[in-house]
């Protein structure tokens, strides 16, 4: 499991019942966690600490129950920030998880630019979709990438570029986008576009802009075909992430070496990603990720 253990402002404290018990700088958060199907003793001081609960309704859905917490805060991750608030179905704006793959793709990015193959006329151009709140995008421009960022979410681009401006970044080489990711993909094939790594954190269930249903089982593999063909001859990498049960390391491996390894080489490798439990030394599952590296990275 790839864990993403190099956190200063955020923990998983403890998990019982249901919920994470979550460290966000300086509050504390319990959310619902689908993987917590444990009830144990909960022995954690924080439990009785709350300043933020989301309770889930038999419904659907859910609400937060607020004890002293501001509408918005900021946490930072190495020399990244990114603001926080609490917002619809328990999501801070955040997936810590995620940590594990920036460095990842940022050590690829900073050693495949400092091999001297990129300008300032030829950058190394990053393609991040369903790209949230930013976080890949700004630990890519952080590494030196040229990044064009595509989400179907007005809200959602303009808290990255709030973000960006947090972290220093306003003046990075960003493009923001608020687009459905496969139309976007199918006009960048017809524009000749390429990219030298490519990000993509898609929803199981969503709607583009326009109404565009996005269904992740029937649409992931077209989808990564699709990607596939604005990729550069000689790019560095792809990443896949999915927090969908049904799609396991296994599947993002095997999806990933018939589309990418029989055609262009390189290697590919799958894994779960996860969060320590600072209280009892275990690991949270979080998803899975999928990584095709390319020959020359």
């Amino acid at each position: 499991m790839w864990i993403a253990k190099d956190w200063k402002d955020y923990e998983v404290i403890d998990t019982s019942g249901g919920e994470k018990l979550e460290r966000w700088g300086r509050y504390i958060l319990l959310r619902p966690d689908p993987q917590v199907i444990w009830s144990t003793k909960k022995n954690a001081p924080e439990w009785k600490k709350l300043n933020g609960h989301y309770h889930r309704s038999s419904k659907g859905g859910g609400e937060w129950e607020f004890f002293d917490l501001p509408e918005e805060w900021s946490i930072r991750y190495r020399d990244l920030t990114f603001n926080l608030k609490p917002f619809s179905f328990k999501h801070t704006g955040l997936f810590p998880e995620q940590a594990v793959n920036w460095d990842w793709f940022g050590k690829i990015i900073e050693e495949r630019i400092n091999s001297g193959r990129y300008t300032s006329e030829k950058p190394f151009k990053v393609l991040n979709l369903f790209a949230y709140t930013g976080g890949a995008t700004l630990s890519a421009a952080k590494a030196g990438a040229s990044v064009t960022h595509v989400d179907a979410s007005k809200g959602m681009v303009t808290w990255a570029k709030e973000n960006a401006v947090s972290s220093g970044l306003s003046d990075a080489p960003v493009r923001w986008l608020v687009d459905d990711c496969v139309k976007f993909v199918e006009r960048e094939i017809r524009r000749g576009n390429r990219y030298d790594g490519i990000i993509m954190d898609p929803p199981s269930y969503g709607r583009g802009p326009k109404g565009e249903t996005w269904k992740i089982e029937e649409s992931i593999y077209p989808f990564i075909k699709l990607c596939t063909e604005i990729l550069a001859d000689d790019a560095a990498f792809m990443l896949v992430n999915s927090y969908t049960t049904g799609l396991q390391p296994a599947v993002l491996s095997y999806m990933l070496n018939t589309l990418l390894v029989k055609k262009r080489g390189g290697r590919v490798e799958s894994d779960e990603i996860g969060l320590p439990v600072s209280s009892n030394g275990l690991v949270l599952p979080c998803g899975a990720s999928g990584r095709w590296i390319g020959e020359n990275s």
